[in-house]
């Protein structure tokens, strides 16, 4: 069981199972991929594999999501553990938000929908190299 894990957060189901699928067709078991349909169940992963001691390499957040935006959450995020890379994953962001996640958040990354697994890839390999 691998012992590092990448978080996507999106409140839309369909764009979670693309991007677990994507992930393990590029980078197979070498990871944990968790999927959160919200902030609130994401802080609650992020618990979890903290007291599993499982390292949180990055989180792929979504921007326009209910409750809270994604650069808010990368943002609190950041904060509390500033080891974790971020990457905002939008439609509809704007560039006051993007540019608050890469002040605020360190946001290595902003991936614009839809993206192409190349990008997705491209982006995580360079990041997590």
């Amino acid at each position: 069981m691998s012992e590092k894990a990448i978080l996507c957060v999106d409140d839309e189901a369909i764009i979670l199972e693309s991007l677990k699928e994507q992930l393990k067709r590029r980078f197979g078991s070498q990871y944990l991929y968790e999927m959160a349909e919200s902030v609130e169940e994401a802080w609650e992963i992020i618990e979890e594999l903290q007291e599993d001691e499982i390292e949180i390499l990055m989180i792929i957040s979504d921007w326009l999501m209910p409750e809270t935006k994604g650069d808010e959450f990368l943002i609190k995020v950041h904060k509390k553990y500033p080891q974790i890379l971020t990457v905002m994953l939008t439609g509809q962001a704007d560039n006051l938000a993007v540019q608050r996640a890469q002040d605020q958040a360190n946001l290595y990354s902003c991936l614009y929908k839809p993206w192409s697994e190349e990008e997705l890839v491209n982006i995580i390999s360079s990041a997590l190299n």
